[in-house]
């Protein structure tokens, strides 16, 4: 599995509040996955550890079997389980070829702490989500 380079992350709307000293700083908790098409990456009713940034690629979102949603190169999942109560509420499969990058629960937290506009940015697109659902 690769670690994520500052550039993975500069071609990212979510990181663009980031300056490249930032982004070169926390790159490396970001893990980098190449994921075929059709691959469950979260499971609703599960345990949820990561958060996710889709950087190339499409997925879809179902709840109770039902799509609500398709993803695509720069949107996030993950973190209602990280933020909320640690269980995953929707599942989230890949639709294409897709290229994932995926950081753990004691990293989110330390880009909670150290970068709170950031954060910020999460939260609301979480809300966004969730109003849209």
């Amino acid at each position: 599995m690769a670690t994520a380079t500052a550039d993975d992350l500069a071609r990212l709307s979510l990181f663009d509040l980031l300056d490249e000293e930032e982004r070169t700083r926390i790159a490396p908790w970001f893990d980098v996955e190449e994921i075929s098409a059709d691959v469950k990456l979260v499971g609703e009713g599960c345990p949820g550890y990561s958060f996710f940034v889709l950087q190339d690629g499409d997925a879809t979102v179902t709840v109770n079997g039902v799509e609500v949603r398709t993803l695509s190169s720069g949107d996030f999942f993950g973190e209602l389980a990280l933020l909320g109560d640690g269980m995953r509420t929707a599942t989230v499969t890949t639709a294409s070829p897709s290229r994932v990058l995926v950081l753990f629960g004691t990293e989110f937290r330390l880009l909670q702490q150290d970068y709170p506009e950031l954060s910020k940015r999460i939260e609301s697109g979480l809300r966004e989500i969730a109003q849209a659902a």
